[in-house]
């Protein structure tokens, strides 16, 4: 449907909170290619959750995808068809108007593969009986929020992106901050070639993504093996990046094995460091004074596998890189990154002889928690022969 539609009710429900999803994507290369079209099949999942829950006045499907919309066209959803610039903040007040929507609930393209219908649900609920409050997955880096009362967007500085609109909410609008549990389907965002792997990997991805991924036909051994080893109490396992203290208690907690963390650069992006040129690694330096084959053979002494959020050693060596080059990084595709420096970078990295990991902030974040949570699904389904608890509840819920 158009800008002048009227939206679309799901069924006859005494809620008030409007699901708004917004879903763009690159087409720029086949790499980019291949990640949205991921983040359209995560959308499409999302609505037919939503849809079950029957929590939602209405959800709208914001994307400059036609192919996207036609795809949710058999579902009871308002598709608001964009083109030309962009501006996030501006684009939602816009719906939020028009819709006259009372409770917002947005979500963007990519960051609710995982998230339940139960959580959908509690999420609902829990805005629905508030006033003058958010709820958000990050109140630094959101990825998805709902808060009331919809008209406050009217009373902030309108954001270019959806990272700091938590944050504006609490700082500029006076709204209060709702605790959310941090959970695998909360914290999981889907903007890498890594990601996709690794929802290739957990038990409880949606049909759609899942049917999507089996097309890829993606190499996911290196995160096989290093999966393995988070089980394994005699193994260590390297993680190094934007590692938050939550995902850091989360290891504590989760995983068998030994663990060396180098956690660096957390907010680098909210902080402004990385738009002035100011991240700084310990990595960063050491991989500039050895070179990368010496660097690689130096974490190989340290660990029996490396997760590594590769963002931060980029931005300490003032890389402008492409997406493409960054995606083809991740992918162990050397061979198609133009830039030097990542090209050799990568080269080491396929040639380690521990398998290494290469990906961006989700990888030490809510991507690491989704690998905990596969590699118990492997050990409890080597222990007993049978259906583990996460296959159990994929079959109830399907």
């Amino acid at each position: 449907m158009g800008r002048g539609s009227i939206p679309k009710l799901l069924v006859e429900v005494s809620s008030d909170v409007s699901l708004m999803i917004f879903v763009g994507g690159s087409h720029a290369s086949p790499v980019e290619e291949m990640v949205t079209g991921a983040q359209y099949a995560i959308a499409v999942d999302t609505i037919e959750k939503a849809v079950t829950t029957g929590s939602f006045k209405e959800i709208i499907l914001i994307t400059d995808s036609r192919e996207l919309a036609s795809r949710c066209s058999v579902l009871p959803v308002s598709a608001e068809i964009d083109g030309g610039p962009f501006h996030f903040g501006r684009r939602m007040r816009e719906v939020i108007a028009r819709y006259r929507i009372k409770k917002p609930f947005y979500i963007g393209g990519g960051s609710a593969s995982l998230l339940s219908t139960e959580e959908l649900s509690s999420i609902a609920e829990s805005i629905r009986t508030a006033e003058n409050s958010f709820i958000a997955n990050n109140i630094f880096s959101a990825d998805f929020l709902a808060f009331t009362p919809g008209e406050v967007i009217e009373r902030i500085e309108l954001p270019s992106f959806d990272n700091n609109l938590a944050w504006l909410l609490k700082e500029q609008a006076g709204l209060t901050d709702i605790p959310l549990n941090r959970t695998v389907g909360t914290q999981l965002d889907v903007d890498t070639p890594t990601d996709l792997m690794v929802l290739q990997l957990h038990p409880l991805v949606g049909r759609n993504v899942k049917e999507y991924l089996e097309g890829l036909n993606l190499d996911v051994s290196r995160l096989r093996r290093s999966m393995k080893l988070l089980t394994d109490p005699m193994a260590e396992v390297i993680v190094a990046g934007r590692v938050g203290s939550y995902v850091w208690a989360h290891l504590e907690t989760d995983v068998a094995c030994r663990l060396r963390v180098f956690s660096e650069e957390r907010g680098m992006r909210a902080s402004g460091r990385e738009e002035r040129g100011q991240v700084r690694s310990l990595l960063g330096y050491y991989l500039g004074l050895v070179g990368p084959k010496r660097f690689f053979k130096s974490l190989a002494q340290l660990g029996q596998a490396a997760l590594i959020d590769s963002r931060v050693i980029f931005h300490h060596l003032h890389l402008n890189l492409s997406a493409p080059d960054r995606f083809y990084s991740d992918l162990f595709q050397p061979e198609k990154v133009t830039n030097p420096v990542v090209r050799a970078f990568t080269e080491a990295a396929r040639e380690a002889t521990i398998p290494v990991v290469l990906g961006g902030h989700t990888l030490v974040a809510g991507g690491l928690w989704a690998l905990i949570d596969a590699a118990w699904l492997e050990k409890d389904k080597e222990r007993t022969g049978g259906p583990t608890r996460w296959e159990s509840r994929a079959t109830a819920t399907a």
